[in-house]
């Protein structure tokens, strides 16, 4: 459609019509123009936007150092859909995604550019209650397995028995210890946890046990023990592994009988308390090398979970990101609205030995060095911008290796249903039409249903 054939009433009205929000700016970034929808989502009357820098009506998270108006005028490249959040007229932020263009003159000179927007406030507000659907008791995941977990949490938290909880580091069995003992009879009683491995040998024992006045030269008075604290509760004894084969003798007769004796006293205490044990190791491999107890090991062995990594479970990793970074706003007053497609994609491709602690660390560096809008590969760590894993990875990867891997993973993972994998990538269903387009991916045809 050619504007010259338009009056500037008609293009007025054609862009009145139009549901996004469009404006124009000359060569200074001045407002040449407003429809009626860039009025309804900023609050501002055209008449006070014509004539004003868009920087000073938009207010954006951008404007400052990363404009996409500028990026455009500058580079010559538009930008589809990109997210950021603007300041209203009334103080309210709100999110958009914004496209932009360059406007020329009939000899092709550039004499200014256009940037369309569209009020993402819907959007956000329907995707925040589809991340609620995927969260049980603080924890999120749409991972199946992880959703199995969820769905037997209720009875093993009502069950009273010993759990013992299986993963890695940095998987979340403090979390699940602290959802069971939530949803348990036990909730309104303290949750003490225990680092068996952060707590040298030598102390573990008065701390798990406590110990009576003149039990040892610096006991000056009484000091009870966690399993004390946690009478009536639960007591969380994470990376119970580590603890010594003396020490797992002790722990035995709690777990039989319900009593805990402290060191320098000759009469046992009764406590009501459960267990849950935690560990990072095999406790068969342990029970097989002499390290641990096989009596113990059935003893806490009642009812087993164990966590996946987060490698096997990759479509998590958009959900957590977002919940990250929505956490991390609150905490630091800042407004980073997401990941851009690039970023998202490194982290996707990488193998994520710390597990969702190191994902939280990854997000938190580059949050800090992201001045606002989205977090882009620059931000990340050094390793991660140049898309080397932390674990093993042929050798020259290219952004676009990184993105097609990521891409046939999330589809194979949902049986090539495009729409599916852009959701557990939390792309569009648009996005990743175009991404495999632009990669040339080689997509079997999905089962029925596809969208």
């Amino acid at each position: 459609m050619d504007s010259n054939n338009f009056t500037p009433d008609e293009t007025a009205t054609i862009l009145d019509s139009i549901a996004d929000g469009v404006f124009t700016v000359d060569g200074n970034f001045t407002i040449t123009s407003f429809n009626r929808a860039a009025e309804d989502i900023t609050g501002v009357p055209r008449d006070e936007a014509l004539g004003r820098n868009c920087c000073e009506v938009f207010r954006a998270d951008i404007c400052e150092g990363d404009c996409a108006l500028k990026h455009t005028t500058r580079t010559g490249q538009s930008i589809v859909n990109r997210s950021i959040t603007i300041l209203r007229s009334d103080g309210t932020r709100i999110p958009i995604s914004v496209s932009t263009a360059l406007l020329r003159d009939g000899k092709g000179g550039i004499i200014g550019g256009v940037e369309s927007f569209r009020d993402l406030t819907l959007v956000q507000e329907l995707r925040k209650k589809m991340e609620d659907s995927y969260t049980f008791a603080d924890i999120i995941s749409r991972n199946q397995e992880m959703k199995d977990i969820f769905s037997i949490l209720p009875d093993v938290a009502e069950s009273g028995s010993t759990v013992l909880i299986e993963g890695e580091s940095g998987t979340g069995k403090e979390l699940l210890a602290k959802a069971i003992h939530n949803l348990s009879p036990r909730a309104g009683g303290p949750l003490v946890t225990v680092n068996c491995s952060a707590i040298p040998d030598a102390l573990l024992e008065s701390e798990l046990f406590g110990y009576k006045s003149g039990a040892f030269t610096d006991a000056k008075k009484d000091k009870p023990g966690r399993f004390t604290l946690a009478a009536g509760g639960t007591i969380f004894l994470d990376e119970i592994g580590d603890i010594t084969p003396s020490l797992q003798v002790k722990l035995l007769r709690v777990l039989q009988e319900k009593i805990v004796e402290p060191l320098g006293s000759t009469a046992p205490i009764p406590v009501d308390i459960r267990i849950i044990a935690a560990t990072n190791k095999d406790l068969k491999v342990e029970m097989e090398e002499k390290r641990f107890r096989p009596d113990l090991y059935y003893r806490i062995n009642v009812i087993a979970i164990t966590l996946p990594p987060l490698r096997e479970r990759k479509e998590d990793i958009p959900l957590l990101a977002r919940h990250i970074i929505e956490r991390l706003n609150r905490l630091r007053g800042k407004d980073i609205t997401g990941l851009s497609d690039d970023a998202m994609g490194i982290l996707l491709h990488q193998d994520w030995q710390g597990n969702v602690r190191e994902l939280e660390n990854v997000i938190e560096y580059a949050f800090i060095l992201c001045p606002g809008g989205l977090i882009e590969p620059r931000h990340l760590p050094k390793h991660f911008q140049s898309g080397i894993s932390a674990g093993p990875s042929p050798e020259g990867d290219s952004m676009a290796d990184i993105e097609s891997r990521a891409i046939m993973d999330a589809l194979a993972r949902n049986g090539w249903n495009r729409t599916a994998a852009a959701r557990s990538l939390g792309l569009d269903r648009t996005t990743i039409w175009r991404k495999i387009r632009r990669l040339g991916l080689k997509v079997p045809k999905p089962g029925r249903g596809d969208a």
